[in-house]
């Protein structure tokens, strides 16, 4: 293809509509990704290199999600260097295992090489243990080292999750020493750093400087005098989400990670921390439906067999509900109409009880609910559920009325709706509470239990009394 062709090529992968420049920033057109394709099956090689060429890391990482498994591992060949090595980082688990699964060890290593090292230790973290022993013999020294501690360390601790690059110079040095220090070592330091950190000379943490205090300094002042006052330093133990909830509640922007001696040995930054949250949040919801996010990804077969667990846990909950319905065959029978307004006790319960479970469960993570404030907030959901109770028993009481004629009826339903929602705001919140403190996590389990719950109270109490009531 010589020039001009390659020119007209590229020229046609526009988009037909340009994007605005907001636009761009949010990711890839689809006509874009469609181009890619299109280009691959005719064999431009050249011109996808020259279509990609200025594309960000988070860019490529998206366009390599939203294509096909074969059409990915092509692009992978043809871009070959083109590919920023925290493109990588940037992709799911399973269609990075995929990759790496095709890749030689050498040309892993290589990308391991250039990322920064808590990048470097999530990606090998992913990979195989007899993988990950290969890919280690091909790293660098001083990368080996710092992913090899890295992976000592607790898989949810600050000491997976920080970086062991960042800047520390002595208690003792002044402005002036400092920042020639930083203009002379600029190749050897971190990329993006909001702060200075100041050691004492045992490599104890000391504090730390803002950059913009440093910048607005005089030459002469020494650098421990500028240390502030509120100083927050994270334990290399501390669970990831403490140390996501601390970014949140103190609107850091980078924090220093000491060992258990006071030792400063690296740095979490808040786009991590952005990451984590966004993880979190992402599993808990995922969760509350008995799915995960590599669902997307991941082949029929397996996603089917992870969902079957809580399908089958499921089945037995609906089966213990079918159980109390059996009960009252003889009511239902006779009064036909039970059959047909059943289920509606049932499910303005577990609409109800969901409602609180989500605000509960996220409370929980956010730490906003505790012992100290957990039976007020038990409190507030009984007599939400109460209200609701009264107000949805009153209306759906008076439809059965008028539509069956039967005050009776109208009256019996009204009574089991009251009592299913006080049971849901109730359930709501004491399962996830309860889950929690017996070491469960509430996200994936408590939706099955309130499930149960409303469906077996709402049967009962519908049923129950319009057998005692009704017959």
């Amino acid at each position: 293809m010589d020039d001009e062709d390659l020119r007209q090529t590229i020229s046609d992968a526009a988009p037909e509509t340009e994007a605005t420049e907001e636009e761009a920033h949010l990711g890839l057109s689809d006509a874009f990704i469609r181009e890619v394709q299109d280009l691959l099956d005719e064999g431009a090689l050249d011109a996808i290199r020259a279509l990609c060429a200025d594309l960000a890391a988070t860019d490529m990482a998206e366009l390599l999600t939203k294509t096909t498994a074969d059409t990915r591992e092509a692009l992978v060949e043809v871009l070959g260097d083109l590919i920023e090595p925290e493109t990588f980082s940037y992709l799911d688990y399973d269609i990075r295992h995929n990759l790496f699964q095709a890749m030689p060890a050498p040309r892993i290593a290589t990308i391991v090489n250039a990322l920064d090292s808590d990048d470097a230790i999530s990606l090998i973290n992913d990979l195989e243990d007899d993988r990950r022993g290969e890919i280690l013999r091909h790293l660098s020294r001083r990368v080996r080292a710092a992913v090899e501690e890295g992976l000592s360390f607790d898989e949810d601790s600050a000491g997976r999750l920080m970086q062991r690059e960042f800047v520390a110079v002595p208690q003792f040095w002044t402005i002036g020493k400092t920042v020639d220090y930083l203009r002379a070592a600029a190749a050897n330091l971190p990329t993006t750093f909001h702060d200075l950190y100041i050691v004492d000379p045992a490599h104890h943490f000391a504090g730390s400087i803002p950059l913009s205090r440093v910048l607005c300094a005089q030459r002469s002042t020494r650098v421990d005098t500028l240390i502030e006052e509120d100083q927050v330093t994270i334990p290399v133990t501390m669970d990831r989400e403490q140390v996501a909830h601390l970014f949140r509640r103190k609107d850091l922007l980078s924090v220093p990670v000491v060992d258990d001696d006071g030792k400063l040995i690296g740095m979490i930054t808040v786009d991590d921390i952005v990451d984590v949250i966004d993880e979190e949040a992402e599993e808990d919801i995922m969760r509350l439906g008995g799915v995960s996010d590599s669902d997307i990804y991941r082949p029929a077969v397996a996603t089917a067999r992870a969902r079957a667990s809580w399908l089958g846990i499921n089945l037995v909950t609906a089966v213990l509900a079918s159980m109390v319905i059996a009960q009252f065959e003889g009511a239902i029978a006779k009064i036909v109409a039970l059959a047909t307004l059943m289920p509606i006790v049932a499910s303005m319960g577990g609409n109800a009880g969901t409602q609180t479970m989500t605000v509960v469960i996220r409370a929980l993570a956010t730490k906003e609910l505790s012992s100290s404030n957990t039976w007020r907030m038990v409190g507030k959901e009984f007599a939400v559920g109460s209200m609701n109770g009264a107000l949805f028993a009153a209306l759906m009481g008076s439809l059965v009325w008028w539509w069956y004629e039967d005050p009776y009826l109208g009256g019996v339903i009204a009574a089991a709706m009251l009592v299913n929602l006080m049971a849901a705001g109730l359930s709501g919140i004491l399962i996830p509470l309860g889950l929690q403190r017996v070491g469960f996590d509430p996200a994936p389990s408590a939706g099955v239990f309130l499930t149960t719950v409303t469906d077996v109270v709402g049967f009962l109490a519908f049923l129950g009394l319009a057998a005692a009531l009704l017959l």
